[in-house]
């Protein structure tokens, strides 16, 4: 599904649960012109309808073409166990939207709508899912189950970050990476949205992505960034005031007599974290806000394919 497509469904609708779910009933109907063929994304298998049975589990659409009565048959086990974290930073926050535009390009919105259609993949497939949320506090957990009134209270954790924006709350990545994997004791798929702006050292910040590698934990690192302004440095050469949205820290300049400077300051440090990434075997995948979520969906899809 292109990205015109998606948004056109996306803005239909306002209802979160909603939203995700259009999402992936789309990429999975498209998915036979995928890697991914032949890819159950709800149920092992089908089984005859007995008589006396439940009809909860009827497939409808299959008697349609069959004319005969098949219930899908769930695997009892959850397969899988998933963790989402979500930086919750005032830098999350951005751009700050006008009324007109979706609240999934902002950096926090898409990485909402992300986790959430990932979590409608996750329930579709028996899968567990857990949440942790972290800005300059740890915000919010929740461990790993598979239950639909989990699945509502995460769910209505992620619309409360959409109404409720943080202001002035700076980013303790390195803090809370490492208090979130000490939680994490069973074998786990960890999922971090976060832009990567974070004070202090480096060094320290891998450190703490590698702490969630610990247990044999496979761990994907999607980077959510403004492209047109924090890749790019897309402004006009208007005299600008730029304001640190953590720190309240302001400076004044013409954007184009710093845009080389800046991008390739911020060339350098994306390529190191992908590089650190892929040294300690993290899947590091960058993400523009905006985009549509083919991208997020195969990347999960292909690592749980190799997670084992």
């Amino acid at each position: 599904m292109n990205i015109e497509s998606q948004k056109q469904i996306i803005s239909g609708f306002k209802h979160l649960e909603l939203l995700a779910n259009q999402v992936v009933e789309g990429f999975i109907s498209g998915m036979h012109k995928s890697p991914f063929h032949g890819f159950s994304a709800e149920f092992a298998e089908h089984k005859v309808y007995n008589k006396g049975e439940s009809t909860k589990h009827i497939d409808w659409k299959l008697f349609a073409k069959t004319d005969r009565l098949y219930t899908k048959k769930y695997e009892e086990e959850t397969n899988l166990r998933c963790h989402l974290i979500i930086d919750n930073s005032s830098s999350m926050h951005f751009p700050k939207l006008k009324k007109d535009e979706p609240f999934y390009e902002s950096k926090i919105g898409f990485s909402v709508l992300a986790s959430a259609v990932l979590m409608n993949l996750l329930k579709k497939q028996r899968d567990a899912v857990g949440l942790s949320v972290y800005s300059d506090t740890y915000e919010y957990y929740a461990p790993e189950k598979g239950s639909d009134r989990h699945h509502r209270m995460v769910l209505n954790k992620l619309e409360d970050l959409l109404e409720n924006p943080k202001t002035s709350k700076p980013t303790e990545t390195v803090t809370f990476l490492h208090q979130i994997a000490e939680k994490m004791h069973r074998r786990s798929m960890i999922v971090l949205f976060t832009d990567m702006f974070q004070t202090g050292e480096e060094e320290a910040l891998f450190n703490a992505l590698q702490h969630l590698k610990h247990n044999k934990h496979k761990v994907v690192l999607f980077h959510v960034i403004d492209e047109k302004r924090e890749l790019n440095f897309d402004f006009d050469n208007a005299p600008r005031k730029f304001i640190d949205v953590e720190t309240g820290e302001t400076v004044n300049l013409f954007a184009e007599n710093i845009k080389e400077a800046y991008e390739k300051s911020v060339d350098s440090y994306f390529k190191k974290v992908a590089m650190t990434c892929a040294q300690n075997k993290i899947k590091y995948v960058p993400v523009n806000v905006g985009a549509n979520f083919e991208k997020i969906l195969t990347t999960y899809l292909v690592e749980k394919q190799m997670f084992g």
